[in-house]
C-alpha cells in the first residue's frame, strides 16, 4: 500500500446556477470529502490507496462505497454503521470566486469512529499516512483516532502527511482545535498548509515565515499553498517558490486542494524531489478547478501529460 488514509466522505449536492442557495432550487448529486478525495486522486495516479471510514446504511453510503471501489481504492477498512447517516453537505456558488458550504455531518457514521477502527497492520504496510484537520473535529473519539494512527506510523517508520484543511464550521473550541493542530504538526514529515491555514495555526502570513514556524515545531517538509501564485516550499536543505499553473476560467475550486495533496504524494512515493512533486501538484490543483465536482476532475498521468503541452481545458 502506497498510502492509508481515513475521514469521512459526504454526500454532496451541488448547485444548478451561482447565487445565494436561498434562491437555488435544483441540484445534482456526487460524492466527496477531502481524505477520500486523495485516495480517489491517488489510484487514478495509479497508486495504491486505502480508505478507512463509517458510512451508513443509506444511498449515500452505498454510492461511496461503490465509487471507491470502482475507483480501485482498497475499501476492506470501510465499514457500514447500521446506526447512523452518512454525512451530507450543500454546496453555495455565490461567484466564481466564491464557494461556501453548508455541511449536515452532526452525529455522522464516520463521526462514530474510534479506537476500533484502528488496525496496526494496515498502517504499517503503508509508504505514507496522510491526515487532515478535518477528522479529529468530529468527535472526541475520532481526536483519539488521529494521535493514535500517528504513534502508530511513527512505531512503524510509516511517513505522515498532515493537510489541515481548516473547517471553521465544524470546531467547537477555536483555540482547542489550534492545539491539536499544532501537534500534529510536530510529528510529520510533509505538511501541506495554505496561508489562511497557516495563519490560523502560526499567527503568520508570510509563507517563508510560516513554513519557519512550522519547522521549529518539527514538521520536516513545508509546502505552502499560495493559490493561483503556486505553492512555497521549505525542509532543512532547500527552499523555493514554484509558480503556479495560469487558469483561465475556474468553475469549481472546491478538491483543488486534495488534488494538489495527491499529487504531492504521489511524486513524494516516486521517489521524485520535493520541487517536481509541487511542480506536479500546482499541475493537478490547476485541472481540478477547471471541473465541476470534488473528485471528477481528478486526472490520470495521460491527461496531465496532456495538459502541460496544452493549457487548454483538456476535460471539457
Amino acid at each position: 500500500m502506497d498510502v492509508v488514509t481515513f475521514g469521512e466522505m459526504m454526500g454532496v449536492f451541488n448547485p444548478s446556477k451561482m447565487g445565494s442557495l436561498d434562491f437555488v432550487n435544483e441540484f445534482y448529486k456526487s460524492i466527496g470529502g477531502a481524505e477520500g478525495n486523495v485516495a480517489v486522486g491517488l489510484a487514478r495516479l495509479e497508486k495504491k490507496a486505502g480508505f478507512v471510514t463509517r458510512v451508513g446504511n443509506d444511498p449515500f453510503g452505498r454510492e461511496i462505497t461503490s465509487l471507491l471501489k470502482g475507483e480501485g481504492v482498497d475499501i476492506t477498512r470501510v465499514q457500514t454503521d447500521q446506526h447512523h447517516p452518512t454525512g451530507i453537505y450543500f454546496k453555495e456558488k455565490r461567484n466564481s470566486e466564491i464557494t461556501n458550504v453548508y455541511y449536515y455531518r452532526g452525529n455522522s457514521a464516520a463521526s462514530q469512529m474510534n479506537m476500533n477502527d484502528l488496525d496496526e497492520d494496515y498502517i504499517k504496510q503503508a509508504k505514507w499516512l496522510h491526515l487532515t484537520g478535518i477528522t479529529p473535529l468530529l468527535s472526541n473519539s475520532c481526536k483519539s483516532l488521529v494521535m493514535k494512527s500517528i504513534d502508530l506510523a511513527k512505531k512503524h517508520n510509516v511517513k505522515i502527511s498532515f493537510d489541515p484543511n481548516i473547517r471553521y464550521k465544524i470546531m467547537k473550541d477555536v483555540d482547542a482545535s489550534r492545539k491539536v493542530f499544532l501537534e500534529i504538526a510536530s510529528h510529520v514529515d510533509l505538511i501541506l498548509p495554505g496561508v489562511s491555514e497557516g495563519k490560523f495555526m502560526v499567527d503568520e502570513e508570510d509563507p517563508v515565515a510560516i513554513a519557519n514556524e512550522l519547522l521549529s515545531l518539527g514538521a520536516k517538509n513545508i509546502v505552502i499553498k499560495l493559490g493561483a501564485k503556486g505553492a512555497y516550499f521549505k525542509n532543512n536543505e532547500e527552499e523555493k517558490f514554484v509558480e503556479g499553473v495560469k487558469v483561465n476560467h475556474i468553475v469549481d475550486s472546491v478538491g483543488a486542494g486534495d488534488g494538489f495533496a495527491a499529487g504531492v504524494l504521489s511524486a513524494l512515493i516516486d521517489n521524485l524531489p520535493l520541487e517536481r512533486a509541487v511542480v506536479l501538484g500546482n499541475q493537478i490543483g490547476a485541472l481540478m478547478v477547471m471541473c465541476e465536482g470534488d473528485i471528477e476532475g481528478f486526472p490520470t498521468m495521460e491527461e496531465i501529460c496532456e495538459f502541460t503541452n496544452n493549457s487548454e481545458d483538456i476535460l471539457r
